[in-house]
């Protein structure tokens, strides 16, 4: 098959590279073939940070820039970006960026082999947020560190330097000539015609027409699962087809009654726009994975990948979502956990697609939680995972949607306890009750993450925490640590 080229701007030159397979990933691109060496590999799977680079996008006339993952990410995905990795910050005479200053004089460097990946997700922080005029708080360096795991010398120091690179001589992207470079090699159109093995359509239609023709090429989105296949268990795949350009599907739209969230929106902008009308929401969005995480995986690609503990869907089944299904042949519509017919198995022909997630916006009465229960509090795998919509009115409970992730061989809705909350009186009794069925509706597993008496016991316990907080007991939390005074 042929190979496109892969046109990007790197130390503010356009960078042009031919004959790169379909399944290399940026980093081993960065290391391998560019002998850029400073970004490290660590864990191979998007969990530690070490490999951490920051992309740039031209996204309405201005750049949008984005901390991800390289050890994850394909390298033909970044067609079109600009990059940055920890050997490009510095200045031409040597003189370090405000990031690498601010981690030097607050001694916040860690052991080496994970500082880049902090300084890069720092230096996404000041593009975004220093560049912009904006402080950095102590909460927004922790949000950014979020994917960074290493804990060898402690966080305070690195977020002294989070706070400290504001203060230091400011150094700026001359954004009018690096909107000029991304203008200019947004032109290049990659191949689309049958053979080509790395797809990347701008279309929803040429979307459509290619998955069609190509229906077993591998679909890709943010790869933040797919990349995995490629780095833990060495597939190879010989054409891909990359969503990711398709500008229809790159929207959220609002309409009257509920959001219609584009599968090739990233996480981080798809629960930006579900906390807009539930911010209660945002202690568990930060909870999804790390932030370069977030910033390359898509909702999306969350649901269709359909795994039983993907964070999203559980949410999604409490808030009612519908997915819709689209080919050359039409669409269809159903709700989200219809979707699913056995573990990591669903309903889609081969030539369809996961094209929107149609969420309802809240109503009058509505109360909704989703609760999260993993070992590590930050980038972590759910053990369970439980979402609760209640419609409570004059004292009884109207309405109940529940999803539950963990607990079966896909994300699940608790039907029988919703039907043990239904039209009840919202008291403790009726949650008692609702309780045992909600502990006896599923069969989970035991593993390495949790027993499966745990797992039916936490669920329980959960209900019992939504009753709590919705009867103003006080929360006893880690949601929201004060690091501040756990940190030496």
């Amino acid at each position: 098959m042929t190979i496109p080229p892969i046109e990007f701007v790197h130390r503010g030159q356009i960078v042009s590279l031919r004959n790169v397979p379909p399944t290399r990933t940026l980093l081993d691109l960065l290391r391998l073939d560019l002998r850029l060496s400073a970004t490290k590999e660590g864990c191979a799977e998007g969990d530690c940070g070490a490999c951490t680079v920051v992309l740039g996008e031209a996204v309405e006339g201005r750049t949008q820039y984005r901390a991800i993952n390289a050890c994850i990410r394909l390298a033909h995905s970044i067609d079109g970006m600009a990059l940055w990795t920890a050997q490009d910050l510095a200045g031409p005479d040597g003189s370090l960026h405000p990031v690498q200053e601010a981690m030097v004089q607050c001694h916040a460097s860690q052991c080496g082999f994970c500082t880049p990946g902090f300084v890069m997700s720092l230096f996404g922080v000041y593009q975004n947020q220093v560049c912009q005029g904006q402080a950095v708080t102590r909460e927004a360096a922790q949000h950014a560190l979020s994917g960074n795991l290493c804990r060898c010398t402690g966080y305070r120091p690195i977020l002294q330097a989070a706070q400290t690179m504001a203060e230091l001589p400011p150094v700026r992207i001359d954004e009018v000539k690096l909107l000029q470079k991304l203008e200019r090699i947004s032109h290049h159109q990659r191949a689309l015609e049958t053979g080509c093995a790395y797809l990347a359509p701008r279309t929803l239609a040429q979307l459509l027409s290619l998955r069609a023709q190509h229906p077993k090429a591998q679909l890709v989105a943010g790869c933040t699962d797919v990349g995995l296949w490629v780095t833990k268990q060495h597939q190879d795949f010989a054409q891909v087809l990359d969503i990711t350009r398709v500008q229809e599907l790159r929207r959220v739209e609002r309409y009257p009654h509920h959001l219609a969230i584009g599968a090739a929106v990233t996480l981080t902008e798809a629960f930006d726009a579900l906390m807009q009308d539930r911010p209660q929401l945002r202690t568990f969005a930060s909870r999804f994975a790390g932030l370069p995480v977030r910033n390359s995986g898509t909702l999306g690609g969350n649901v269709a990948n359909g795994s039983p503990i993907g964070d999203s869907m559980p949410l999604l089944i409490a808030l009612g979502a519908n997915v819709v299904l689209i080919s050359e042949r039409g669409h269809r519509e159903m709700p989200l956990e219809q979707l699913y017919t056995g573990y990591r198995q669903n309903v889609m022909a081969p030539d369809e697609v996961v094209a929107w997630i149609k969420v309802p916006l809240p109503v009058a009465g509505e109360s909704c939680r989703i609760y999260k229960i993993s070992k590590r509090f930050e980038d972590d795998i759910s053990a369970v995972c439980l979402g609760l919509q209640l419609h409570i009115d004059g004292g009884r409970v109207r309405q109940a949607s529940i999803g539950v992730g963990g607990v079966a061989a896909t994300p699940v809705r608790a039907v029988h306890t919703q039907a043990a909350l239904r039209d009840q009186p919202w008291n403790e009794a009726t949650v008692r009750r609702a309780m045992a069925t909600l502990r006896g509706e599923f069969a989970p597993i035991s593993d390495m993450r949790a027993s499966a008496t745990y797992r039916a016991e936490v669920l329980g316990n959960l209900l019992q925490r939504f009753w709590l907080e919705s009867q103003g007991a006080a929360v006893v939390s880690l949601e929201s640590p004060d690091l501040e005074a756990l940190t030496p």
